[in-house]
């Protein structure tokens, strides 16, 4: 064993993280703006770039919750993440509306939700469980029990900051729509920080068009892994 490696076990860092595409299966997620082009797929090669970026630049473990187009419950996804005991878990999504006006990147944290078009986001990625949102006193009991609120919120600002700047120096009408919470069941029980990227609007002409460029993906994720790069710096005592 290198004494790099000694190093890092010692620093108890982030050693293995857990990239979880929304949806596939028979669950497409959302349709996006241009006919064909849905959710579930897009994500899927968002996460497939992510892994590939973090593993080099990391240099640490990066696992998907699915590889294809298969469906996986809610549940069943931060399980993978608490079974494999991943240090970080990014659920990737796109965002949609019903107003075809709506853009932007926003980036979510596990809490109850405030701000209207925060529960309708939930409410949409939550639809293909089965738990009821009446089951409340469940969810906020697992919320203070489990849920690294602190460190998701550190995590979350990084990463979503890093978009939102890294994407702006490459594109117009890039628009911030900020770090929100809400009850997402996917990031429920995680037992390590855990956040929720909407990486932008498929429902949105611009965004979808974006989206389906691997030119896009492939910037939206070099800034993602600058987030999570810059949380881990700041969280770790430097590499001996």
């Amino acid at each position: 064993m290198k004494s790099s490696d000694i190093a890092r076990q010692l620093a108890l860092g982030v050693r293995k993280i857990v990239i979880d595409p929304g949806h596939g299966g028979k669950d497409p997620g959302a349709p996006g703006y241009i006919k064909g082009v849905w959710e579930k797929d897009i994500v899927l090669k968002l996460a497939t770039t992510l892994a590939i970026k973090l593993r080099e630049r990391l240099n640490c473990e990066v696992l998907l919750t699915r590889t294809t187009d298969r469906k996986l419950t809610l549940e069943e996804r931060t399980a993978i993440a608490n079974t494999q005991r991943a240090d970080l878990f990014i659920s990737m999504h796109c965002n949609a509306a019903k107003s075809k006006k709506l853009s932007g990147i926003e980036t979510y944290i596990l809490n109850l939700a405030t701000d209207e078009q925060a529960i309708a986001v939930a409410a949409r990625e939550n639809a293909t469980s089965e738990k009821n949102i009446s089951d409340l006193a469940y969810i906020l009991n697992d919320l203070m029990k489990h849920a690294k609120i602190e460190e998701s919120t550190r995590l979350a600002n990084d990463v979503h900051k890093a978009m939102v700047t890294g994407m702006k120096k490459k594109y117009g009408q890039i628009r911030d729509l900020g770090v929100k919470q809400a009850p997402f069941y996917v990031l429920l029980g995680a037992r390590m920080p855990a956040i929720l990227i909407e990486a932008s609007f498929i429902s949105n002409k611009t965004e979808c068009k974006r989206l389906m460029t691997s030119s896009y993906r492939n910037d939206i994720c070099n800034t993602i892994a600058d987030g999570i790069e810059k949380y881990i710096n700041a969280t770790n005592p430097k590499h001996i």
